[in-house]
């Protein structure tokens, strides 16, 4: 989906296809068919936008065989589908059983991050629109906190400079601008915004900026004003945004509130859980170890990483954290120019929902995955910008 923002400029809204698991070509092409022309058909518009996830196996399919790059690209066209934006962030197992920590691995002190990036830009440049010449990429933000050293952090910098020389190189090849986006995320080793300034003002380069997920934003209790403003000033780029919304529980110490939380602990994914305290933040690496005995300080209130529906906050005594991410939508898009032009919806979480709430069937899936960009389209409109054909 296209939108012309005030200032004449173009913004696009796509959802992210890291909800359907696909390790392989043969994978993501059945999910175009199954999953996002449904989308586009139930939203009623000629054109879709997508962020692709693409796993290590289908990318290096993709970057082997010329053919069925192209044959991708033909795809997404008759399917009335477009990619401006890839995520990165998982190498590959995301649709397993239990990813929990292993979808920071391989991280930004190992080679193999470095390539599937490169393999994914390269990607990217041949899947762009033709009226379009700037993609992007989020990915992970260096590696997860432990281990983590000055080593490690020497070695993460030496490989976005290398990924960076990379891209400038691309674009003269090609004319086509590829940026990346370090997305910080809770237990990370950029967890916050702030985190990540002086990694990336070390790099020095507009290539690689930062990916806001504005459920990440929440779940660390980041005041959207004071992290984008701060972004800002230290001359930082917002290549991407992913619009989401973290899980809110404004009383964790009721037994009712930590009974409605426990059924959102899930062995699946990673849901780290924060709280602010006198101290400063405090958490844990899950919503489990929340709930068990005193390890985090349920006086104030909890915030969980689990992307819930943003048309479907989970029913009270919980919420969601969707006022944060109508805050920074309207610092983000809002103004005289945009801070950045692609945005993403991601919720992957949807079958890790509670079974009441997951949707039964590829229907149901699609109608949830609409309503989530109707609502953001909306959003959207009302902070003046027009939908385009």
């Amino acid at each position: 989906m296209r939108f012309r923002h005030p200032d004449g400029s173009t913004v696009h809204l796509a959802y992210c296809t890291n909800v359907h698991p696909a390790e392989t070509l043969d994978g993501v092409l059945a999910q175009l068919r199954d999953h996002c022309e449904p989308v586009r058909r139930r939203l009623g518009r000629d054109r879709l936008g997508i962020g692709l996830w693409l796993a290590k196996d289908a990318a290096r399919a993709l970057i082997t065989d010329p053919a069925a790059l192209r044959g991708l690209r033909g795809e997404l066209g008759r399917r009335g589908l477009e990619v401006v934006t890839l995520n990165g962030f998982p190498y590959e197992g995301f649709g397993a059983d239990e990813v929990k920590y292993r979808v920071y691995r391989p991280d930004w002190t190992e080679p193999p991050r470095l390539d599937h990036t490169t393999d994914l830009a390269h990607l990217l440049a041949a899947l762009l629109p033709d009226d379009v010449t700037e993609g992007t990429v989020s990915t992970l933000p260096l590696a997860w906190r432990t281990p983590f050293n000055a080593a490690g952090a020497e070695a993460a910098h030496t490989a976005l400079t290398t990924l960076a020389e990379r891209l400038d190189v691309l674009e003269e090849l090609t004319g086509k601008s590829i940026r990346i986006g370090l997305e910080p995320e809770p237990g990370c080793t950029v967890e916050t915004t702030a985190d990540a300034i002086g990694p990336l003002t070390a790099l020095a380069t507009p290539r690689i900026g930062v990916c806001v997920d504005t459920c990440h934003l929440a779940t660390s209790f980041e005041d959207p004003a004071t992290a984008l403003g701060a972004l800002t000033a230290a001359g930082v780029t917002i290549p991407k945004v992913q619009l989401s919304a973290a899980l809110h529980a404004e009383h964790p110490h009721l037994p009712e509130v930590r009974e409605a939380l426990a059924a959102f602990a899930e062995p699946r994914f990673l849901h780290q859980t924060r709280t602010r305290t006198a101290a400063g933040l405090r958490g844990t690496d899950d919503l489990d170890e929340a709930l068990t005995g005193a390890v985090l300080p349920d006086g104030a209130p909890w915030r969980a990483h689990f992307h819930v529906p943003l048309h479907a906050p989970p029913a009270p005594p919980l919420t969601s954290t969707l006022p944060v991410l109508q805050d920074a939508l309207t610092r983000l898009v809002g103004g005289p120019a945009p801070l950045t032009r692609h945005l993403e919806v991601e919720t992957y979480t949807w079958q890790a929902l509670p079974p009441e709430l997951r949707p039964r069937n590829r229907t149901q899936l699609a109608d949830g995955i609409a309503a989530e960009l109707t609502l953001a389209r909306d959003l959207l409109v009302d902070l003046g910008l027009k939908e385009l054909p």
